[in-house]
């Protein structure tokens, strides 16, 4: 019970620390906008399809956030920010949130998903991951929390994977008000833009397409300015997936990993001998073995067992 506790504990202050780099900014429920419809067949009869729901701009100007963010890093004690990162066409801000693996790293984003459409309406989000393994994970997280966050907050999120064949899935994602969740991986977006590249999957996200009314994908998703949460982002830092983020004209970016190799705005930090200390995670130890004058072709190390022994604290 003391462990979970502690986990609790560091997963509030995480959820705490990133919704309040934005207080101040004004509660209000989604922004409507008339949506591209395509080229359809027929008439269209009610004004209602053509509604969409878009997250409100991000009112604090510049000096607020980094206001705020220094307060947050205050509190977290963590060094302060001189300035405020602001990545060319990502958005108001790129914020940092360092976690180690076993933390409760996506809980801790999906929480603060309903705390952020909680406090200030905002309810379009992308999680993108490296890896199809990742999605899958994320994917499987959103499905086991789904009842804990229901009584917690009242609602659900509508969650789906980007899936190039089932593009309809992204006009849900725009028509609907509530909280609603695309997990992508980087593969099925990022592309080299010169003239002759090939990427037959992210090439879908960038054309415009018969079964999908003569609409461009990402033009229809960033129509919503969602917010983009990076998990694992160390991993996703190559030039095709950085230029192509900005075609989804996000609001601003939160990362989330215990090893950020490029550093931008960080607001909290579970470091990583602290998280150790306090038994939130396991110690590894790596062992190696040096063999000398030893030939394979004549002799060869058996290991019949290995024993640990592990000194109390």
């Amino acid at each position: 019970m003391k462990f979970k506790f502690k986990i609790q504990q560091y997963q509030t202050e995480a959820v705490e620390q990133t919704v309040n780099v934005f207080a101040g900014q004004p509660s209000k429920t989604n922004a409507q906008y008339r949506r591209d419809l395509g080229k359809r067949k027929g008439q269209i009869t009610f004004d209602e399809e053509y509604v969409g729901w878009r997250n409100n701009d991000v009112e604090l100007t510049d000096a607020q956030l980094l206001q705020n963010i220094r307060k947050m890093q205050v509190e977290a004690k963590i060094p302060q920010s001189k300035q405020l990162v602001k990545q060319d066409g990502l958005g108001a801000c790129s914020l940092d949130i360092e976690m180690e693996t076993g933390t409760g790293k996506t809980y801790v984003y999906i929480k603060t998903m309903f705390e952020m459409n909680k406090r200030y309406g905002w309810s379009k989000f992308i999680v993108v991951v490296p890896s199809i393994a990742i999605r899958e994970g994320v994917q499987k997280s959103f499905s086991m929390l789904e009842e804990h966050f229901m009584e917690q907050y009242g609602k659900k999120a509508r969650y789906f994977i980007y899936d190039s064949s089932n593009l309809t899935q992204i006009d849900g994602f725009s028509s609907d008000a509530s909280i609603n969740v695309m997990i992508i991986n980087t593969q099925a977006f990022a592309r080299d833009f010169k003239e002759g590249a090939k990427n037959k999957v992210s090439l879908i996200m960038y054309t415009k397409r018969d079964d999908f009314q003569s609409r461009r994908p990402i033009d229809v998703i960033a129509a919503n300015r969602p917010i983009i949460i990076m998990d694992e982002p160390q991993k996703m830092e190559g030039a095709a997936t950085q230029k192509a983020l900005k075609h989804f004209k996000p609001l601003f970016v939160l990362n989330y990993s215990a090893t950020h190799k490029t550093s931008h705005n960080c607001i909290y930090a579970l470091d990583a001998y602290d998280a150790y200390r306090q038994k939130l995670v396991k110690k590894i130890q790596v062992k190696g073995i040096t063999v000398q004058n030893l030939l394979g072709a004549q002799a060869y190390i058996y290991f019949d067992s290995i024993v640990l022994w592990m000194l109390s604290d």
